[in-house]
């Protein structure tokens, strides 16, 4: 009972807090329920970007990969960080000079419509296919095993299963249909807070398990226990091995990060391009405790139950379930609900954003009003999420665990969408029939090696290979068939486009501690690689106090 109060409670209090600051918010126009009136400050943008991200699929998914196969999982997160930094420093200054709400909107300006719809409907299809009913799924299983929902209501844990998928699912949706992108903004930015509180406080209350109330002691254990799983490189025939990194891996970062909609759409919302990259540098600190919440607990976890889960995915709930108090369990699972809540409302949000403005408005009725637009993004929203809720079940039981699953199922849009991008961004007289190309080629060719032919090589070394096949493609389309007029990017004014000062070295920052992270965990790294690492430290150093001493003389004298 004090666990479901705790829940409860936790709950409202968000739902509250989320209602108060959106209250007087017009959400009557698209520029207010779709990007927040463009006026959200780097905190709610961090946040946002941080819980829309961080869902069930990594606390319940990337934790069973790491029970299977340790710290080699770190490759996601490790890597995530650098591209976020990526995205604030290069990206995210083009989109809002551009003034875009989508990124289709951009490939309509640089290439034509029909590139327009068709990145639109792979957009959809993306988060349709594989990412809300995964998320709703494994939201529905930490319940579950938190909560014991099966066994309270007398019901077999199947039936347990599609009623907690449909009932968060229905919160999700108000969230995401009625209150528009700020509601969903700050209701993360919460529950962010609540899921690194804790989540880091599930990883030392299981380190304590083990030390006998020593955290420390409890860490150096699992280590002597297990030193297999906390190397960073692994073997060749690991579920990500280290090559993964040059290659796919760092297409399915970058895609996700730079161009995927539902993450970047709180960065376009941004009241100017300073908050922006301050928000979204801040979520790449975030990002770097990613090993603490969604890697380290899911070793934990293999060292209590000593490799014995039958399966890897119960690990966290069954950890959380172990470890925590009655109290903090409600509070935790109501964090997680947040969790499941941001990525599946987010995820929602963009959707309805991408088919009313770059279907609807597009392709239907290029005559429709903002009103028209919002109540026409409600009702397919409605759709889409039943057709989630519907569909979030019967992923079950996938064999390599569920975040390897919707990692294989979105290397279906990430290599086309983020070439076309790419080339979008840094060419000027690619044609759109290149687009158009790259894009159904892309993803054509995925689904046929992937799973027809089911050739032998891993799929992100897959997603490498048809990314750089795309880019060269497009390339020597417009050597051969260039556009008669160079594309020019036609600036907008909807923000303050003056970048911050500390964007570059923050950037580099986290670049190095990625790699510091990475390295440290490695076994028996070469000494060149040392001597590269320390130079390469020793030079971010001195670039951030170059760029320090440079904006304090220009603040002195401003004075």
């Amino acid at each position: 009972m004090l666990a479901f109060i705790s829940f409860v409670g936790f709950t409202a209090l968000v739902a509250f807090i989320a209602w108060w600051y959106t209250k007087n918010d017009d959400l009557s126009h698209s520029e207010g329920y779709y990007l927040a009136g463009r006026s959200l400050t780097a905190v709610f943008i961090a946040g946002s970007m941080m819980l829309t991200n961080l869902s069930t699929e990594h606390l319940v998914g990337l934790n069973g990969l790491a029970y299977r196969s340790g710290f080699i999982v770190m490759a996601w997160e490790v890597m995530a960080a650098i591209t976020i930094a990526m995205f604030a420093f290069y990206f995210l200054p083009k989109y809002l000079k551009l003034g875009i709400a989508t990124i289709p909107e951009f490939l309509e300006k640089r290439f034509d419509k029909g590139t327009l719809l068709i990145t639109s409907l792979l957009f959809l299809g993306c988060y349709v296919i594989s990412l809300l009913p995964i998320v709703l799924y494994t939201g529905a299983l930490a319940l579950e095993s938190l909560f014991n929902v099966s066994e309270v209501f007398g019901l077999d844990k199947t039936t347990s299963l599609w009623i907690i998928v449909w009932g968060v699912g229905i919160l999700g949706s108000i969230y995401a249909i009625f209150g528009g992108l700020k509601a969903v903004a700050v209701s993360d930015t919460i529950n962010g807070v609540g899921l690194l509180v804790g989540g880091i406080m599930v990883t030392v209350l299981g380190l304590m398990y083990v030390g006998d109330g020593n955290a420390w002691a409890g860490l150096k254990e699992i280590y002597e226990a297990n030193p297999d799983h906390f190397n960073s490189i692994g073997a060749s025939d690991s579920v990500v091995p280290f090559s993964t990194l040059f290659t796919g891996l760092i297409v399915s970062n970058m895609f996700f990060w730079c161009t995927n909609q539902s993450i970047i759409q709180r960065a376009l919302g941004a009241k100017n391009l300073k908050e922006g990259q301050k928000g979204v540098l801040l979520c790449a600190f975030l990002k770097l405790l990613g090993p603490l919440l969604i890697i380290l607990p899911g070793i934990i976890a293999f060292h209590i139950f000593q490799g014995k889960l039958d399966i890897p995915d119960q690990a966290y709930p069954n950890l959380v379930q172990l470890v925590l108090p009655d109290a903090l369990v409600g509070f935790f699972a109501a964090v997680v609900v947040g969790a499941v809540l941001s990525t599946f409302n987010s995820a929602l949000n963009s959707s309805v954003t991408l088919f009313s403005r770059n279907v609807y408005k597009v392709q239907i009725n290029p005559n429709a009003s903002d009103t028209k637009l919002v109540n026409v993004g409600k009702v397919v929203g409605i759709i889409l999420a039943v057709a989630a809720m519907i569909v979030a079940p019967l992923v079950a039981n996938a064999p390599d665990g569920l975040f390897y699953l919707i990692q294989q199922l979105q290397g279906v849009f990430n290599a086309p969408i983020l070439s076309v991008v790419v080339v979008g961004l840094l060419t000027k007289r690619v044609p759109p029939i290149a687009a158009k190309f790259g894009l159904i080629f892309g993803m054509a060719a995925y689904i046929v090696c992937n799973f027809i032919l089911k050739v032998d090589m891993h799929f992100f070394h897959l997603v490498g290979l048809l990314f750089v096949i795309n880019v060269v493609i497009m390339l020597l389309i417009g050597h051969f068939k260039p556009t008669a007029t160079p594309y020019q990017e036609v600036y907008t004014k909807q923000v303050d486009i003056e970048p911050w000062a500390y964007v570059k070295p923050v950037a580099l920052v986290i670049t190095l501690l990625s790699l510091t992270m990475y390295i440290f965990m490695a076994n028996n790294v070469p000494t060149l690689v040392w001597v590269g690492y320390y130079s390469f430290a020793a030079a971010t150093v001195l670039y951030f106090l170059y760029v320090f001493v440079q904006e304090r003389n220009k603040q002195l004298k401003t004075a």
